[in-house]
């Protein structure tokens, strides 16, 4: 199965530890191991490059 790491609703981050977790914002995606579901209804087009871009959560 693809993972669609253009769609607006993939998530991929890096622990302190270095291990690179990935999901999906609306919870359509496989688990284990991460893929997206062929020709997912929640797929969006990111409109803007998330190159270079660090997004902290709020619980820092």
């Amino acid at each position: 199965m693809p993972v669609y790491e253009d769609c607006r609703h993939y998530i991929m981050q890096t622990t302190a530890r270095e291990e690179k977790l990935e999901r999906c914002r609306m919870g359509a995606n496989q688990q284990i191991p991460f893929a997206c579901p062929e020709g997912c209804v929640f797929h969006e087009p990111r409109r803007v490059s998330g190159a270079g871009w660090t997004v902290r959560s709020t619980d820092d």
